[in-house]
């Protein structure tokens, strides 16, 4: 298509070349010019010719000129790229110092003036000097306001100054679309200020542009709808936060718990244990289980009777069994507490559990134990050895894991087997 295109352009080019030919050699023209006693006759042909010589002839001469000024700025901006760019590499490399010396330089350059202000006032804010960084950030706010505002909030940020932060990026949300970098302080800004409006606002906003990895982003989804959960002031936040929720956000493990325990510390137990309840039954979860057993003191014994219905199908579950350790501590159950929990510490100890298990050595007023089982659970905490719990007063406890047959993913039988 191109060469056919190509071939009719040169035609049209030829038809009229030939037909202005033609028109001139009937008729040249005729231009007369009269200047100061001077008198001057030619063909419009060769005026043409001589008006184009003349016009060449000028734009060498200014070119020739202005030549020298060309050659000086387009040193001084290839000086400029050196040095920002040597003004980075000082400020990757840690050496700050340099980094501000160099990006001050590259900053007489209008085209650089503003990256090399913007990272100045970095490696300014990680020397810990925020007057430096304050300057470069005012000098660099008219040219470049949104890449600013980024960097004077990150800033913010860092120092703990939250409320400062947040008012500045709200103040900027009525000016217009925040870039996604802002977006992000907002919702950082915002989720540390409790202000659960702002942060999800941001977190919608932050969706549309898609400036993340689907992963980063469904991580930072995750802990800011959590955190505007867990910071709900009353039960009717808590509740149009939850029901505003898309059904995969429900779904996130760390989303359902902080709605869970929110719930229960207002006063809606039987909300809590049907959510954690529900998200288990679509798949087990040591997490979740393990947030069954933090509800407060609402429903003890229904949840106890709920927790043990479990054992059946999750008989290998650590996290199971320091749940119903902690159910049955807050029921004065305490020697099933016990037996409970030594089971969970055969299957996989924690901190967790050891501390439980002291809490029932301590109502039983086995101080002995209680204090062996604080120890391991600092030590535990810490990823040092524990200690073998005493048992020379009582009979060994029977710390070992039922033995079940469990299928692998392609029906094959495998035996989890307890601890010699």
């Amino acid at each position: 298509m191109r060469a056919w295109i190509s071939v009719l352009a040169l035609l049209l080019v030829a038809v009229v070349a030939a037909w202005g030919w033609h028109a001139l050699a009937l008729d040249p023209g005729d231009v007369r010019l009269r200047f100061a006693g001077w008198r001057i006759e030619t063909s419009v042909v060769f005026a043409v010719l001589a008006a184009a010589l003349l016009w060449a002839l000028s734009s060498l001469l200014l070119r020739a000129l202005f030549w020298p000024r060309r050659v000086w700025r387009r040193r001084v901006r290839r000086r400029g790229h050196e040095r920002i760019a040597e003004g980075l590499l000082a400020a990757v490399e840690g050496r700050h110092a340099q980094a501000a010396t160099s990006l001050e330089r590259a900053a007489h350059v209008v085209a650089l003036q503003a990256p090399a202000l913007l990272v100045r006032a970095q490696s300014a804010h990680r020397q810990g000097d925020t007057e430096q960084a304050s300057a470069a950030l005012d000098a660099a706010a008219d040219l470049a306001p949104q890449a600013t505002l980024v960097l004077r909030t990150r800033f913010l940020l860092d120092r703990a100054r939250n409320d400062e932060a947040l008012a500045t990026l709200k103040a900027a949300t009525t000016k217009g679309a925040l870039p996604p970098a802002a977006l992000g302080n907002l919702i950082e800004a915002a989720s540390r200020c409790g202000d659960a409006s702002a942060a999800l606002s941001a977190l919608s906003a932050l969706a549309k542009v898609h400036s993340l990895a689907p992963a980063e982003f469904v991580e930072l989804e995750t802990g800011t709808l959590a955190t505007a959960l867990a910071n709900s002031s009353d039960a009717t936040a808590l509740d149009a936060i939850w029901s505003g929720l898309s059904r995969a956000q429900r779904q996130y493990e760390p989303v359902v718990i902080a709605y869970a325990k929110r719930a229960a510390a207002l006063g809606q137990p039987l909300a809590a244990m049907g959510e954690l309840e529900a998200a288990l039954r679509r798949g087990w979860s040591e997490r979740l289980v393990r947030a069954y057993g933090e509800l407060g003191t609402s429903d003890i014994a229904a949840r106890l009777r709920r927790a043990e219905d479990w054992i059946a199908s999750q008989p290998n579950s650590a996290g199971l069994m320091l749940t119903l350790g902690r159910l049955c501590n807050q029921n004065t159950l305490w020697g099933k507490a016990r037996e409970y929990l030594a089971r969970g510490l055969a299957i996989a100890a924690d901190a967790s559990l050891w501390e439980a298990y002291a809490d029932a050595c301590v109502s039983l007023d086995d101080h002995v134990g209680a204090q062996c089982a604080y120890r391991n659970a600092l030590r535990s905490a810490r990823n040092e050895p524990t200690e073998p719990l005493p048992d020379a007063l009582r009979g060994p406890l029977d710390t070992r894991a039922s033995v079940v047959e469990q299928r692998s993913e392609h029906g094959v039988p495998t035996l989890i087997l307890p601890r010699p």
